[in-house]
C-alpha cells in the first residue's frame, strides 16, 4: 500500500449479523494510485453463472446478505463486491481519485481479475452507473442485466416528464431545473462532520434496522481517515449538463443503447429518488423489451434491506428463463 491507502481495521467486521461469510480479496492495479486490494463475498458453484452484486452509496456488500442465500439456493454464484473506498476494499484518502469513471473503471478490473464470464449484473444506486461502466469495458462478460433503483444521468431535457426528481436542462442549457432535496443530499455527506451510513440506511428503509445491522453500516468508517470516498461520492451526482459524471453516462449509453440481450428492471414502488428511470431503460435498452419488468410494493431505496429475498428470486427466475448466448 502507498501513503494514500488505508484499510478498515479486520476487528471492525468481527460478528456481522447474519453476515458470516468469508472475505475475499484480489488486487487490481490502479492508474491513480498503484496496486489496490478489493474485497468480495463469493458463495455458490464455482462453476455456476456469476451474479455480480454491485452496491452505491452509503453501502458496502453487507447490503446484499439477504440475497446471498437465495441465489445460492437456485444454484447461482452470488458475488457481492465492495465498491474501493467502502467495506473491506482498499480505501484512498485523496478524495480526488474518486469519480464514476475511476469506480467503474476499478469494477471492470475487478471483472477482469474474477474472470467472470456469463455474468449477470444486479445494480442499485450508484452501483448502476459503476457496474454499467463495466459493462460498457467488457461487453462480452455479461449475460444479462437487471436494473434495480439506480440511474444514468444524461440531463435529457426530454425527461422533464418523466423523473420524480428532475434534472434537466432548459433554454438550451442555460437553466438548469434540479430537486432541492438532491442538492441537499449532494452535500449532506460532504459537509457533516460525523458521518454515519446506518442513519440513511435505516431512515428510509420500511422495516429500520438493528441495533448490530446499524453497526455493521457504520463498521467501515471508523476515522475520517476511511470516509473519502463515502463523502466524495455524494459529489458524483452532476448539477449541471456538463458535469463530468454526464459526459461518463453518455459513454456508458453507448453500450447500453445497443445491448440486445437480456435486460430487466426491478423497482421499489417507494423509491423517490430513481422513480421514472425504469421507464427510461425500459424504453431505451433494446434488451430491455418484453421482459417482465416489477415494482415491488413495501420497497424503499434501499431495495435489498426491503425486498431483498423477492429481489433474488426475481434475478434467479431471470437467468433461467434467459440462457447464456454461446
Amino acid at each position: 500500500m502507498t501513503d494514500l491507502v488505508v484499510r478498515t481495521p479486520d476487528d471492525r467486521f468481527a460478528n456481522l449479523p447474519a453476515f458470516p461469510y468469508e472475505a475475499r480479496y484480489v488486487e487490481i492495479e490502479d492508474r491513480e494510485v498503484g496496486p489496490l486490494r478489493m474485497s468480495y463475498v463469493d458463495e455458490g458453484p464455482r462453476d455456476a453463472e456469476p451474479v455480480l452484486l454491485a452496491h452505491g452509496q452509503p453501502t458496502w456488500s453487507f447490503l446484499y446478505r439477504k440475497m446471498i442465500p437465495t441465489l445460492v439456493e437456485r444454484g447461482l454464484r452470488a458475488i457481492a463486491v465492495d465498491n474501493v473506498g467502502y467495506g473491506r476494499s482498499d480505501k484512498i484518502t485523496d478524495p480526488f481519485c474518486y469519480s464514476i469513471e475511476l469506480q467503474a473503471e476499478r469494477m471492470a478490473r475487478f471483472v477482469e481479475a474474477l474472470d467472470l464470464r456469463r455474468t449477470t449484473l444486479f445494480c442499485q444506486d450508484w452501483g448502476g452507473p459503476i457496474g454499467f461502466g463495466a459493462v460498457h469495458a467488457h461487453p462480452d462478460r455479461f449475460a444479462r442485466i437487471v436494473a434495480g433503483n439506480t440511474i444514468l444521468q444524461t440531463f435529457d431535457a426530454a425527461l422533464k416528464d418523466v423523473l420524480s426528481w428532475p434534472q434537466y436542462p432548459i433554454d438550451g442549457g442555460e437553466r438548469v431545473v434540479l430537486q432541492t432535496a438532491q442538492v441537499e443530499w449532494a452535500r449532506m455527506l460532504y459537509l457533516h462532520r460525523e458521518v454515519r451510513p446506518s442513519d440513511s440506511v435505516a431512515g428510509i428503509s420500511v422495516a429500520g434496522l438493528t441495533p448490530e445491522e446499524i453497526a455493521a453500516y457504520d463498521a467501515p468508517f471508523p476515522e475520517e481517515i476511511y470516509r473519502a470516498g463515502l463523502r466524495q461520492t455524494n459529489m458524483f451526482i452532476p448539477l449541471t449538463p456538463n458535469d463530468p459524471t454526464i459526459i461518463t453516462s453518455k459513454r456508458f449509453w453507448e453500450t447500453l443503447d445497443k445491448w440486445d440481450r437480456p435486460f430487466l428492471t426491478v423497482w421499489g414502488a417507494g423509491d423517490v429518488a430513481t422513480a421514472g428511470w425504469e421507464q427510461v431503460f425500459q424504453e431505451r435498452v433494446p434488451g430491455a423489451k418484453g421482459q417482465p419488468h416489477t415494482i415491488l410494493d413495501d420497497c424503499n431505496h434501499f431495495m435489498q434491506e426491503d425486498q431483498g429475498p423477492a429481489i433474488a428470486t426475481t434475478i434467479a427466475d431471470f437467468v433461467d428463463a434467459n440462457p447464456s448466448r454461446p
